[in-house]
């Protein structure tokens, strides 16, 4: 989503480059940081079509839509990985991934506790 102010100036010549409404939009949809945004479209690329979207929020959540070819038996596992990925780029903190159906509904939270290095998964 975007909006635009009902009143503006005339459009000026600037040296920094000017983000399309999609372009925007992906970059919000990732992540809301930097480190964010790039760990987000490193799970994209490297998923192998296990996972159809993926987000990191605040650099602690991580947020994945499962492709319909993931099986429920295979859910889990992927969890696992995601938190141990996940617990690399960002570590001493606690972490969530949050597996999501293809439609869209939470279907498992691994939560990682960094004081006691344990995943508790719901």
């Amino acid at each position: 989503m975007f909006t635009t102010s009902a009143c503006g100036s005339a459009p000026t010549t600037s040296a920094a480059p000017r983000l399309s409404p999609t372009a925007a939009y992906t970059q919000l949809e990732r992540g809301d940081t930097a480190s964010g945004e790039s760990y987000g479209r490193w799970v994209m690329q490297t998923a192998r079509g296990l996972v159809s979207d993926a987000f990191v929020r605040d650099n602690n959540k991580l947020g994945v839509v499962i492709s319909p070819d993931v099986e429920p038996r295979e859910v889990k596992t992927l969890a696992q990985s995601l938190v141990q990925g996940f617990h690399k780029k960002f570590p001493n903190r606690d972490l969530s991934v949050l597996v999501y159906a293809p439609d869209k509904e939470l279907i498992l939270t691994a939560s990682y506790d960094d004081t006691t290095r344990q995943v508790e998964y719901q």
